[in-house]
């Protein structure tokens, strides 16, 4: 070997070990050994001999050495060592880029994910605990007896249980993500190889981290992995992914992640309710269509204004600047200016934000939680509010990867002490209780602005899902949201970051991003899936006709959308309720209307909602059930939605939802006996009720209170009445109260849902029959004004037909609903009088 090749090998080997510790152990033991080093030699100088391609070859010899060890650099396929430069960035990453699948159809590689966890903790892997030397008939029949374990760290590392499971029957578990110094413990070959991960070239090292604690392996394969964390993509690509796939975004997340889209939700949602509801962020315009409006403001503004123009999809604080001058305002390229908040809440001199991270496992029923730690992060220059400085963004932008750049830059590396220009939450809110700052309101109210901005994107994310997904299982999202505090302590949001930033290079980081990942993914609840689905061609039928094959892998009869006729109707019967409801309440706020108005009905509307629990099916069980071991798993988190305190937000939705209805009312009975509420769930799932599609328990199985379409449309209570007695005409008999679950009604062979507050009427099975069958179940209609009681229900049926075509906005149909309500309490001389004793007692 020449001199040339003598220095080629050095540099080629210095450049290798550069890339992973993991390698100086098996250089050591190999460096003179001629199966290894030889190998290596021939592949690396195969084709590039001199020193103009060194890198190359040391990147090849590095490739191979990772090979023959079965390890792989983190991301390798799908990311060069540069992608991970920037790890320490606190900003999201470039979020609304499409997805790149760069990957390929081929073979697995099989690699395990240790080397990125060794590169995160500073402990690199031994040879014996990152190797697998041998053929790959050794290797299998080592795995099938058990004999090679996963990596562990050190000696002292703790083994915690591979799986959480449910605290109900016949529920499979969920995969148990761990904390530092902890390690899962290893599962069977039979399952333990269904562990796939796809890897992304923006997937952070404490997410790799968090799966190597597991025993994730990483596959190029498109049908075998179970979870990806990676860019957000196009909607349509959402269809690709298989029902036991998990992805960490929702379709159409960028309703609240792009800068406008996040503006014209939250106006639209501003002028409906009103400021006093939607007064929590500045005011903005979306140039160049808001171009006029934004110069009308700005006439009527002072001269020494400040606005702030921002790119509506960009990150990292790249394109943002404050100014003061219209010149300064582009004419032709997207943007969105915002009015500037000139006078933030200070700290030590210094404009400071707050990330905070939150989490949504699902929008349809919507569950939001809040990580109980974030970041606090502080501008690197004193704050002026001179007009001279308006150009140092060091001064006026709080972005990590803006301010890092700055000189006087000081980092922080304890999470528990306020110091440098980064600090966690916790101890931002300790250093304000010194001050003798109530933090409590304030963290009430980030939490009351990030319900509001979460369902102000609802109905688009929710359509988006229903059309591109397969399951409710496939989607998960975790936002960042940036918040600044005024000079008078009130909460503002500034933007949401539908990919925040979890890249972590210092202790600080690693601290609150290491247990938000863990508590997320087991809030996530990640399961096995059945062999036979990963296989490239998986059985094709209904979730409801699926068996597992053992009760570790994951059963697609929980997440079946098919439902049965009974539950339709319940649906349909509940979210009619639920407007109803809202039209009372609309003719409650305008005291003009309150002119011999009776609030009585108003409980009377709480007692029917609350009649929702009374009969519960297979389906409710479900996802009651989903909802309660959820929040079993949520570690750190802090549930936001839903809770007993956020019975008023319902009003917001641009819809009604009937799980949301569920699960509200499920939180508001169960709050203060949560056990109570969890054995009488066991005790379903015992006989295994909520796997059944159809029910065949008669208990279960969901009858309106009345089947006649006009009382299925109105809550009033001359409206049973004169049904009572149009069925007492017919020989049906009177009908009584009934308390407890479902029972017979009198006179009739119907059964009926009842409680301490519904009034079960006897009905025929034709007219449930056509109810069920009624395409108005699905599409609320307003209430028209009520039928005589000499009318019967299939002229009324034949008049809701005839006005089907009209579906008038949600805020008319309110209003129209409001009206209808409150002529048909007017409309007879008797029926005041009676009203009126009514309130004297109720009074």
């Amino acid at each position: 070997m020449n001199r040339i090749q003598r220095r080629c090998k050095i540099n080629i080997v210095r450049d290798a070990l550069k890339h992973n510790h993991d390698l100086r152990e098996v250089y050591n033991e190999n460096v003179g050994g001629v199966g290894v080093w030889s190998a290596s030699w021939n592949i690396a100088l195969s084709r590039d001999c001199g020193r103009r391609r060194m890198r190359d070859c040391g990147r090849r010899l590095y490739i191979f050495l990772s090979k023959f060890l079965r390890e792989r650099l983190p991301g390798d396929g799908e990311a060069s060592v540069e992608d991970f430069d920037g790890e320490d960035d606190d900003d999201d990453e470039d979020a609304l880029d499409n997805f790149e699948d760069n990957t390929s159809d081929g073979g697995s590689d099989g690699y395990s994910i240790t080397s990125a966890a060794s590169s995160l903790t500073g402990r690199p892997a031994t040879a014996q605990s990152a190797g697998r030397v041998g053929t790959k008939k050794d290797r299998s029949a080592a795995l099938d007896r058990g004999t090679i374990r996963p990596m562990t760290a050190s000696a002292d590392v703790q083994i915690k249980p591979a799986f959480r499971f449910s605290l109900f029957n016949k529920i499979p578990p969920t995969l148990n993500f761990v904390s530092e110094g902890e390690k899962a413990e290893q599962l069977p070959w039979e399952l333990r190889k269904l562990l796939k991960w796809k890897m992304s070239p923006i997937t952070p090292i404490v997410v790799k981290v968090a799966l190597a604690r597991v025993g994730f392996r990483v596959t190029k394969r498109n049908h075998d992995w179970l979870g990806c964390f990676g860019k957000h993509m196009k909607a349509q690509c959402f269809k690709s992914m298989r029902e036991y796939q998990m992805l960490n975004h929702f379709p159409g997340s960028f309703q609240i992640g792009r800068k406008d889209r996040l503006w014209r939700n939250l106006s639209r949602l501003q002028l409906q309710f009103g400021k006093a509801e939607f007064n929590f962020f500045p005011q903005t315009y979306v140039l160049p269509c808001d171009l006029k409006q934004l110069k009308r403001a700005w006439d009527e503004g002072n001269t020494k204004q400040k606005w702030i123009i921002k790119p509506p999809a960009s990150a990292r604080g790249i394109g943002i600047r404050v100014i003061s001058k219209w010149t300064q305002i582009p004419r032709r390229r997207p943007v969105i200016v915002q009015k500037y908040l000139h006078r933030p809440y200070l700290i030590n001199d210094s404009k400071f934000d707050m990330r905070i991270y939150v989490y949504v496992t699902s929008y349809d029923p919507l569950r939001i939680y809040v990580y109980d730690d974030g970041l606090a992060r502080f501008a690197s220059c004193k704050y002026s509010s001179s007009m001279k400085s308006l150009g140092n963004k060091f001064m006026h932008l709080t972005n990590y990867s803006v301010n890092k750049k700055n000189t006087e830059y000081t980092s922080n590396t304890d999470n528990t002490v306020c110091m440098g220009h980064k600090w966690s939450l916790k101890s931002l809110w300790n250093y304000l209780k010194r001050q003798g700052i109530n933090t409590t309101l304030i963290w009430d109210n980030i939490r009351d602005l990030i319900i509001k901005t979460i369902i102000s994107g609802d109905s688009a994310i929710n359509s988006m899902t229903k059309s591109n997904c397969r399951s409710r299982y496939c989607c998960h999202e975790l936002f960042g949201f940036d918040v600044l505090l005024d000079e008078n302590l009130k909460p503002w949001i500034l933007e949401v970051n539908i990919s925040p930033s979890l890249h972590s290079n210092s202790p600080l980081d690693i601290n609150i991003k290491g247990g938000l990942i863990k508590d997320m993914f087991n809030l996530a609840g990640m399961r096995i899936p059945d062999e036979r689905d990963v296989s490239n061609n998986p059985p094709s039928g209904d979730f409801s006709a699926h068996r597992p094959v053992n009760k570790y892998c994951m059963d697609k009869r929980l997440f079946t959308n098919q439902l049965s006729p009974d539950e339709r109707a319940k649906h349909a019967y509940f979210c009619q309720k639920h407007q109803d409801e809202l039209a009372v309440h609309e003719v409650l706020r305008k005291p003009r209307l309150m002119l011999g108005f009776d609030p009585f009905p108003v409980q009377e509307h709480i007692q029917i909602m609350q009649s929702i629990l009374d009969t519960l099916t297979p389906d409710d069980l479900r996802f009651l059930c989903e909802s309660i071991d959820e929040d079993s798993r949520k570690g750190n988190f802090q549930r936001l939605f839903p809770t007993p305190h956020t019975h008023r937000y319902l009003r917001f939705f641009q819809a009604p939802r009937y799980y949301n209805l569920l699960l509200d009312q499920w939180v508001l009975r169960y709050n203060r006996m949560e056990q109570r509420g969890i054995m009488l769930l066991q005790s379903f799932c015992d006989e295994g009720v909520h796997l059944e599609n159809p029910s065949t328990n008669p208990r279960h199985q969901w009858t309106p209170p009345n089947s006649s379409v006009t009382a299925f449309r109105s809550p009033d209570v001359r409206v049973l009445g004169s049904l009572t007695s149009l069925n007492s005409a017919r020989g049906s008999g009177p009908t009584a109260p009934v308390r407890g679950p479902t029972k017979k009604a009198v006179g009739s062979g119907v059964k009926g849902s009842g409680s301490s507050s519904s009034l079960i009427q006897s009905s025929s099975s034709n007219s449930l029959t056509s109810l069920i069958s009624s395409p108005q179940l699905h599409t609320p209609s307003p209430i028209g004004p009520i039928s005589s009681p000499s009318s019967t229900p299939r002229e009324t049926m034949t008049t809701r037909t005839q006005r089907s075509s009209y579906r008038p906005a949600p805020s008319t149909r309110r209003r129209h609903n409001a009206t209808a309500s409150l002529d048909r309490y007017k409309s007879d001389r008797g029926e005041q009088r009676r009203l009126a004793s009514r309130r004297e007692t109720f009074l």
